[in-house]
């Protein structure tokens, strides 16, 4: 039965639209679908599609305490629509060096020379716009200029969402790409994306909860990590990741506002990881380590 779609639309500047995009994914995840997207003079919007009327009290209350004044919050009611497609269509192309990440709906649009990653994911799993994705692109858009991503061992991505960084490094690369999450429907969407990228022989997808599975562990040494996730679980996995690192890898980290990077880069120091290189986006801040050899 098609129901009305619930929305609650909020309009502010770029960053501030994505900070209140995080945390409204973050604290409705189980009952709604948030899109982030330019609408004009700089202004983007934030829109969460709840199939249920929502708790309006508890949206203000969010956006002011992220927005503190500065955002326009709005509710609304529409008619039955696919809310999954018309929220994707609204989502321009991605550009990350060589890289571009597109819906179907821009297929057409994609020009010469360009490493195109068409993503379909469900929104609760990412399409590429945020900026921490796109950090991760360009650290592997500038790894694919030098011989440090030329290596024998396999690529490892932590918490892989849509599959979209790991689509990236096999068909850049060319390499075996582990790719885990602990949400099976991320896995789901990442193996369908990876299909429809000509990258599905080059990707293992693996359901686990950091890096505690055996088949993580045997698939090692790795040569490249990426782990786009949150301060807490980088830091957990700190120890464990670098027993599974070959000799000079690089770890890529990322799902970090740029005030939380010193906290994990002090956490992978004491692991024989180094800084490299520091890409900053928005706010965030998207960190490549090299170990020791």
């Amino acid at each position: 039965m098609n129901l009305p779609t619930h929305l609650a639309r909020v309009a502010a500047d770029a960053a501030l639209a994505r900070r209140l995009g995080d945390a409204l994914a973050e604290r409705f995840a189980a009952d709604a679908a948030v899109a982030i997207f330019e609408i004009a003079d700089g202004r983007w919007m934030v829109e969460v599609h709840f199939t249920a009327p929502p708790d309006r009290a508890a949206i203000r209350r969010l956006v002011q305490a992220v927005g503190g004044g500065r955002a326009v919050l709005t509710f609304a009611t529409v008619a039955p629509r696919d809310w999954v497609k018309a929220s994707l269509a609204g989502l321009a192309p991605v550009a990350a060096g060589r890289f571009l990440v597109h819906g179907a709906h821009d297929r057409a649009a994609v020009g010469p020379n360009r490493l195109s990653i068409e993503i379909e994911a469900g929104l609760a799993f990412g399409t590429g716009h945020h900026a921490t994705t796109r950090g991760c692109l360009l650290a592997l858009d500038r790894l694919m200029s030098s011989r440090r991503a030329r290596g024998r061992h396999a690529v490892l991505d932590l918490g892989t969402g849509s599959g979209v960084l790991a689509i990236a490094a096999a068909r850049a690369l060319r390499r075996r790409v582990v790719a885990s999450d602990i949400d099976k429907r991320a896995l789901a969407v990442a193996r369908d994306n990876a299909r429809i990228n000509g990258a599905a022989s080059l990707i293992e997808l693996v359901h686990a909860r950091g890096l505690a599975a055996h088949r993580l562990r045997e698939r090692g040494p790795y040569e490249l990590v990426f782990a786009n996730i949150l301060l807490a679980p980088l830091k957990i996995v700190a120890a464990p990741m670098a027993r599974l690192l070959a000799p000079g890898a690089r770890v890529v980290l990322s799902g970090l506002l740029v005030t939380h990077a010193a906290a994990a880069l002090a956490a992978y120091a004491v692991h024989g990881l180094a800084l490299e290189r520091r890409i900053v986006l928005d706010g965030w801040a998207t960190l490549v380590l090299r170990r020791r050899a």
